[in-house]
């Protein structure tokens, strides 16, 4: 399926209080989201750090975020698991909450066959009837969602698009080639967001626009329009930024430059660490040089 999903989606990050997830921090940080023209928040994301998450303060963020965006913005919710049947599960369950679509990370660790991604979408799809976005990032899962499986994963109905973050932009081409006719290519990593736009991608799926949504919503309405002057310039504006949110493993550099901007962002969960201080020093200087307020 073509269409689902355009422009700007923000992978959100997750406040933490002691007893679970800050909803009041999250919800400011939505609005921020909503204000600055965000088309689409992702929660749950590898940004969100689910993986150190309850399955209860998961539905509750879940239910926090739908019923917070109340229709202004897209709700997808991330729901890929080294299980299928625990994927197929959450997906089912986002579903039944309310989410306008699932973003399904690869199976990691396992390290499955092309065959073993083929079927682990294949029975997520048959479980829902939302979009549903599959997730490339062979850096983290340890396993490589290729361009031809890619293309067989395109003739399924609700399959709405690839998040690719391989960081290999040959790669990229290849997928976008194959599937470009029956469902959208999204850019997965801030770093090569021009390029994959200007290869016909729909929409990024971004860590950055955590701290500056506005910037990469123009950057995404600059190559529509066909501006690339103009996309250029906010790239190339963005790129120390987008540098300074992955000195360390990410979201520990995002999480710290939402502190930085006055939202109760708190720490990443262990075993995460927080930012160092020469890092933190090099992500504040990369902020107010990109123009952004930082209070702290």
């Amino acid at each position: 399926m073509k269409g689902f999903l355009k422009g700007c989606a923000t992978a959100m990050i997750t406040p933490f209080l002691e007893t679970g997830v800050d909803f009041g921090a999250f919800g400011d940080m939505m609005e921020y989201q909503i204000g600055n023209g965000a088309d689409a928040l992702v929660v749950l994301g590898t940004t969100g750090e689910p993986c150190v998450m309850t399955d209860g303060d998961k539905e509750a963020l879940i239910r926090f975020a739908i019923e917070k965006a109340a229709g202004r913005v897209k709700i997808i919710v991330g729901t890929g698991s080294n299980a299928t049947a625990c994927a197929v599960k959450a997906s089912v369950k986002a579903q039944e909450l309310g989410a306008d679509g699932i973003l399904a990370v690869t199976p990691y660790y396992n390290k499955c066959t092309q065959q073993g991604l083929y079927e682990y979408y294949d029975a997520i799809c048959k479980a829902v009837t939302v979009p549903v976005i599959c997730y490339n990032v062979p850096s983290r899962t340890g396993v490589n969602l290729l361009p031809e499986t890619m293309e067989r994963l395109s003739d399924i109905p609700n399959i709405a698009g690839i998040k690719e973050a391989s960081g290999n932009m040959a790669q990229v081409l290849d997928t976008a080639r194959r599937i470009r006719e029956k469902c959208d290519l999204y850019s997965g990593e801030d770093a090569l967001n021009l390029p994959v736009l200007c290869a016909g991608g729909s929409a990024v799926i971004s860590v950055v626009s955590n701290l500056a949504p506005a910037a990469v919503k123009a950057l995404t309405t600059a190559v529509f329009q066909g501006d690339l002057r103009e996309a250029v310039t906010i790239s190339d504006k963005l790129l120390p930024l987008v540098q300074a949110c992955f000195t360390e493993v990410n979201p520990i550099p995002v999480k710290e430059g939402m502190n930085l901007l006055g939202f109760a962002a708190g720490e990443p969960a262990a075993p995460l660490t927080r930012l160092s201080p020469a890092n933190r020093e090099i992500l504040r200087a990369a902020m107010r040089n990109f123009g952004l307020q930082v209070k702290a």
